[in-house]
């Protein structure tokens, strides 16, 4: 019996951290993956995880009998694999409150959903102080079998912190994970009642595994979402993706759905209204006397599906060579299926932007940033470190432009970025897209001003050769630059307070009533 127990508290622990990682990408397709959402389903859990240990030890008193045990097992077995198929009127009804931004519809969905999982993680709690109270025949040995239990618990729990994030959500989704997961436990508690019970008490059970494949056979092919033109969705190990088309762009929509991360025209580059993809492009006219050919190499941290690469490919001709670097290998397979990121001078690079970045051998005239949307900002892409890596390989008359976010009346963000970036470039100017929550920081490396960006501008748009794409983004530059920005706090690698500044600036604006971020 003794070995059979122990594979069952590593099953059970490792489905524990399974559920709650999958937690999070289901959670995280409406509401986001940012640290307030991974706070409050790790925060949560922890609580029902305590209330199983507690549970757990109680019961285990009242009725020490492994037929009781693995009949809980069984309980939290099966609620596991059917959280996501309840959930998932739930999260309809929530991504349709979320497009509109109805707090109450937010708040209320949220918190239905981590509710969801008051039982089966509770359930789960009680097996670990069960097995103990099953195990100890001998007080003198309570405290080396304890230790055993815990260790073996957290042993599955290893295993499944990296066994859906890596293998199952990427391979076969987020529902089918939990039903994986749900039914693998489920034949674990079935077993165990049949050997240390009786089959009989199995048998009364088998109904379970039933209702959960046929459960997941009649929600099988199911979207999540189903937006109003959506053509293709899929999750990867980084994001829920979603492909939808409206008045004939093609749109590229991540996790919750706001904004607009890439856009797609076969017969346009220029997406409705301003946006900051064409920006990128207009860096290098703060120097003096720029013209376009100058312009050789550039790099794009954030590739996404590939929409500033196609906009300054336009500009500067198939002869700028571009490297892209994006995290997520599922992105750039959309990216080449539905936006047209098919660009013989784009070189893909797949993995981490600071570490591919400091890690190329090139030196480039725009190095574009792109990897930010609040509340999505990677520390590690705001530090003075990191820009030491930007301005390491950027020419002598290279720029570096910044997307980022900011709220309506809170600049913090963009003072913190301007005033960081400060300690690397010489000249900083800043831009505010209308009609938007996007910011473009502009880092030269040399010291340069507006006037020139004037000149440069006015000498382009007089000249037949230059794409109009370019004329309109300088226009637009031109047009919305701001009176600089207040120095403030220097991020670095050791002191980064990222998550506090945007934590404030999402509530501030959520509880006003704030539409939708950035694109």
């Amino acid at each position: 019996m003794k070995r059979y127990l122990l594979f069952t508290v590593f099953a059970s622990g490792m489905t524990t951290l399974a559920a709650e990682l999958a937690a999070g990408r289901l959670i995280g397709n409406v509401f986001g993956t940012s640290n307030l959402v991974w706070a409050s389903i790790i925060g949560l859990i922890l609580i029902y995880l305590t209330f199983g240990y507690f549970l757990g030890g109680k019961w285990a008193d009242e009725n020490p009998t492994a037929g009781a045990m693995y009949r809980i097992l069984a309980w939290g077995a099966f609620t596991v694999g059917l959280v996501p198929y309840v959930a998932g009127p739930v999260l309809k009804f929530a991504a349709t409150g979320f497009e509109a931004l109805e707090v109450g519809v937010m708040a209320g969905s949220f918190i239905a959903v981590l509710i969801l999982f008051i039982v089966p993680i509770t359930l789960l709690g009680t097996i670990s102080p069960f097995a103990i109270r099953l195990s100890v025949d001998d007080p003198t040995k309570s405290g080396q079998i304890s230790g055993q239990i815990y260790a073996i618990s957290t042993l599955g729990s290893f295993i499944g912190t990296f066994l859906p994030t890596l293998i199952l959500i990427p391979t076969i989704g987020t529902k089918l994970t939990f039903f994986a997961f749900g039914i693998f436990l489920l034949t674990v508690a079935l077993i165990g009642l049949a050997r240390f019970a009786s089959r009989r008490e199995a048998l009364k059970l088998i109904w379970m595994p039933v209702v959960l494949v046929a459960v997941a056979i009649l929600s099988a092919g199911q979207s999540l979402k189903n937006s109003s033109g959506q053509v293709y969705e899929t999750e990867s190990a980084y994001n829920y993706i979603q492909v939808v088309q409206q008045s004939g762009y093609t749109l590229l929509k991540l996790n919750d759905g706001q904004g607009d991360h890439s856009f797609y025209h076969p017969d346009s580059l220029q997406y409705v209204g301003p946006g900051p993809w064409e920006q990128f492009s207009v860096g290098p006219f703060f120097y003096a006397e720029r013209k376009p050919q100058d312009v050789q190499r550039m790099a794009i941290v954030g590739l996404a599906a590939g929409t500033a690469a196609r906009q300054a490919t336009a500009i500067y001709g198939d002869d700028l060579a571009i490297d892209g670097f994006e995290l997520d290998d599922q992105i750039v397979e959309v990216g080449r299926e539905y936006f047209g990121m098919n660009l013989p001078n784009l070189t893909v690079h797949i993995g981490d932007g600071r570490l591919n970045l400091e890690r190329s051998p090139h030196k480039y005239d725009i190095i574009a940033v792109d990897a930010y949307r609040p509340p999505y900002i990677p520390p590690h892409m705001t530090t003075r470190e990191f820009f030491e890596i930007v301005a390491a390989h950027l020419e002598d008359d290279g720029v570096l432009t910044l997307n980022v976010g900011s709220t309506p009346g809170d600049r913090r963000l963009i003072d913190g970025l301007a005033t960081t970036m400060a300690t690397q470039f010489p000249s900083i100017h800043v831009m505010d897209i209308p009609g938007t929550l996007n910011t473009m920081i502009f880092a030269t490396k040399q010291p340069t001003s507006r006037d020139d960006f004037t000149r440069n501008l006015v000498a382009l748009g007089t000249d037949p050769n230059t794409h109009p794409l370019l004329v309109n983004a300088m226009s637009a530059t031109f047009a919305n630059f701001k009176d600089g920005y207040e120095t403030t706090t220097v991020f670095t690698d050791d002191l980064a307070p990222i998550e506090w500044i945007v934590n404030d600036m999402v509530v501030s604006f959520v509880l006003q009533g704030g539409l939708e971020f950035l694109q």
